[in-house]
């Protein structure tokens, strides 16, 4: 075993090594790049998992009415397969156009403006929590289908299942593929021979009959006009199967080269996929007479509908094709469930690429846009982990109350990213190379074309989806948009101030004068005598350390150790009545400058390093605490010397490095001419000559006859 590419000391022993891995440099990233057959896994698997709980959406919404009311179902379900064939067609065109991986949020924002780019953003942003939320309530629920004594898990499953799939994120977008690839597959294949199966067993005479057809459906009176909002609302839900067809287009640059063909293959082999699962679906659905209630008591003759959950559409399909509790049953309520579960993949690669695009254009904090240990936006992966546990804690993993809130998001997207490509192929038609080439001319109006009718179906969908969902939970949607686009509002313009503020200008000038250096002693410590030597040994014009008092024996002490081990820098000893370490050197410092001006000075704070978190308990951190409080005094920076613990070994793989010099001081073993330093200048409060803000000081470089004499006349005074 090579130890190649490793991290000194990163010896795998720790937590996060095991749970992720060794982190990866930078140059492996094209290694990290995904072909195609890794690809669709990854990005289609919440398009392709969507087929397992649109049409139960569908037909559960159209039994509201009664069971005559899938009499439509197909109608609706063609409108489904059209709409689905517009959006993977003007998406390979977005993807040809912008391949940097904006996707919707870049095209609205270069083509409409800021404030359509985001209002993409948000509705992306929702979108992605609400597809891991809704996978997974549905993955859980096809579990609870088959295995109905979890049911009192329900929630508890939801969260471990979201924080599985974030830690194989987080080790690597390609690990993660290879270990999610075989599961889509495997889902594809079994769906698709049972829709084969069940369709050959119908052509022979033998069809098989769901377990719920023998249950009639206890419908509500509808008048006219209930009637089209129901068959609206019924479309809304089949338009769920939409969902993730956009994560292509916002992930073009994890495709390995050609990008471009690759992802849109990649999209149209999703798109194929997800149209044929659909349709077959719908269809042996209809066939075999599965009915799916929103109230399971609805089902009329149902005597256990309090008691045992209602099993799911694809449940029902598997058990009447297959046989109940078979081999082939399981396979493919397994394949279900795992597929749904991976969905929320989809959404652990999009929104931490969404969010690295919106870090880089500063609407997003920093942090998002940087890459972790396995070269993955680690910060959105844990970002959207959070939300979406926070969300499943909320609606209880109730996949009815979820799947309300989803695809109001998608829509909006779709809507504006449609209408940007317009704007920007009219935008290519007014340039003049264009119109002298009639090829592309051609090319350009016909990807118009496909884009504007697009953008005018999926604006209807989105009227429609706003209609029929909003008072059944989608309100919430239009609520967190808003929030979210405020604040990415406030973060740019956060920054576009910083950014003035510390902007280089011609009348800003910086010229210090002075280099005094302070190296703050607690105790005779090694760690005290390492930052004194690093204070020496980077030559500043004077130097002096600086004890704080808090008790008077510690002082003393301190004072004795001090003049015994013959340290020749001056020690000066700030009187602290209340306590305090960090505003009587502050006060010091301050003064200090008053008299100095602009000199620079260096405080050095010895710092332990340890390697058991409890260990941070034990200590009191109090070289951070003075550090954050000398940051806000001019002309001050900070040296933190750190010294290692022996326990430190489990993290460096090294114990304590000993001091450059004798163990004495710092001192050099041989005998370097060094030019002796200054003292440091004595300061108006050193002489005695202080007001009450002040405080107490107390030189005590002099020989003990002298400091005695000294401290005798303060005392008579």
């Amino acid at each position: 075993m090579t130890n190649e590419g490793k991290v000194p000391g990163l010896d795998g022993r720790s937590a996060k090594r095991w749970l992720i891995g060794e982190p990866l440099p930078s140059e492996k990233l094209e290694g990290q790049l995904l072909p195609k057959h890794l690809a669709l896994p990854i990005f289609a698997s919440d398009a392709l998992s969507s087929v397992a709980y649109a049409p139960q959406e569908l037909m559960m919404v159209l039994l509201v009415g009664g069971v005559a009311f899938l009499t439509y179902s197909p109608w609706i379900a063609l409108a489904v397969i059209v709409l689905m064939l517009t959006v993977v067609a003007s998406y390979r065109q977005l993807v040809k156009a912008y391949p940097s991986g904006g996707g919707d949020y870049e095209v609205a924002h270069k083509n409409l403006g800021e404030k359509a780019g985001l209002v993409v953003a948000s509705a992306l942003l929702v979108d992605y929590v609400m597809t891991v939320a809704v996978s997974v309530a549905s993955g859980v629920d096809n579990i609870i289908s088959a295995l109905p004594w979890l049911s009192g898990f329900r929630v508890e499953l939801a969260v471990a299942f979201v924080v599985l799939i974030a830690g194989m994120n987080l080790r690597g977008v390609r690990e993660a593929s290879k270990a999610f690839s075989i599961p889509t597959y495997v889902f594809i294949g079994s769906i698709g021979v049972m829709i084969v199966t069940a369709l050959i067993r119908t052509a022979l005479g033998v069809a098989p009959i769901a377990e719920s057809a023998q249950y009639a459906v206890r419908s509500e009176g509808l008048a006219q006009a209930a009637i089209v909002l129901l068959l609206l609302r019924a479309f809304s839900s089949g338009c769920s199967a939409l969902t993730g067809v956009e994560a292509v287009a916002n992930g073009v640059q994890a495709f390995r080269t050609p990008k471009i063909r690759n992802a849109r293959t990649t999209l149209l082999m999703m798109g194929g996929i997800a149209i044929f699962l659909f349709a077959g679906l719908m269809a042996i659905s209809l066939i075999s007479g599965v009915h799916y209630a929103e109230n399971p008591c609805d089902l009329i003759g149902w005597k256990q509908c309090a008691t045992e959950p209602q099993r799911s559409l694809i449940a029902q399909l598997a058990s009447a094709t297959f046989g109940n509790n078979s081999v082939p049953f399981f396979i493919v309520q397994a394949a279900t469930a795992v597929v749904l579960l991976l969905a929320a993949n989809t959404a652990f690669n999009g929104f931490p690429l969404l969010g690295s695009v919106l870090a880089r254009d500063s609407y997003a904090p920093k942090a998002l846009s940087t890459r972790g240990d396995r070269l993955v936006f680690s910060n959105g992966v844990i970002a959207l982990a959070l939300a979406a546990i926070i969300l499943l804690v909320i609606y209880q993993a109730n996949l009815t109350n979820l799947i309300q809130l989803y695809i109001i998001g998608v829509f909006v997207s779709f809507t504006l990213g449609q209408s940007g490509m317009v704007k920007h192929w009219i935008t290519l038609l007014r340039d003049r190379e264009a119109r002298r080439q009639a090829k592309d001319r051609t090319t350009i109006i016909r990807s118009m074309s496909i884009n504007a009718f697009g953008a005018l179906l999926t604006f209807s969908v989105l009227v429609v989806v706003t209609i029929t969902k909003f008072t059944h939970g989608a309100w919430l949607v239009f609520i967190m948009m808003p929030v979210l686009f405020l604040l990415m509002l406030g973060v740019n313009r956060y920054y576009r101030d910083v950014a003035k503020e510390v902007e280089v200008d011609p009348t800003t000038t910086f010229g210090s004068r002075g280099d005094h250096a302070i190296v703050l002693v607690g105790k005779m410590q090694k760690p005290v005598l390492k930052a004194l030597d690093y204070a020496i040994a980077a030559r500043h014009q004077s130097i002096e350390a600086i004890h704080i008092s808090v008790d008077e024996e510690s002082t003393e002490l301190l004072q004795k150790q001090w003049h015994d081990m013959n340290i020749h820098v001056p020690l000066t000893v700030i009187e602290s009545p209340y306590r305090d370490f960090g505003i009587p050197l502050m006060k010091y410092i301050k003064h200090r400058r008053e008299e100095h001006g602009s000199e620079v000075t260096t405080v050095y704070l010895p710092q332990y390093i340890v390697g058991h978190w409890w260990e941070g308990l034990l200590h009191n951190h109090r070289a951070r605490r003075i550090s954050k409080q000398l940051m806000m005094i001019h002309g001050v920076t900070i040296a933190l010397v750190p010294w290692l613990l022996d326990s430190s070994e489990l993290i460096y793989g090294r114990r304590s490095r000993p001091l450059p010099g004798q163990d004495r001081r710092g001192e050099p073993i041989r005998a370097i001419p060094r030019r002796p330093l200054a003292p440091a200048a004595p300061t108006a409060a050193g002489r005695g000559k202080r007001d009450a803000s002040t405080p107490a000081i107390r030189d005590v470089t002099a020989a003990p006859d002298e400091r005695k004499a000294a401290d005798a006349a303060r005392s008579r005074h």
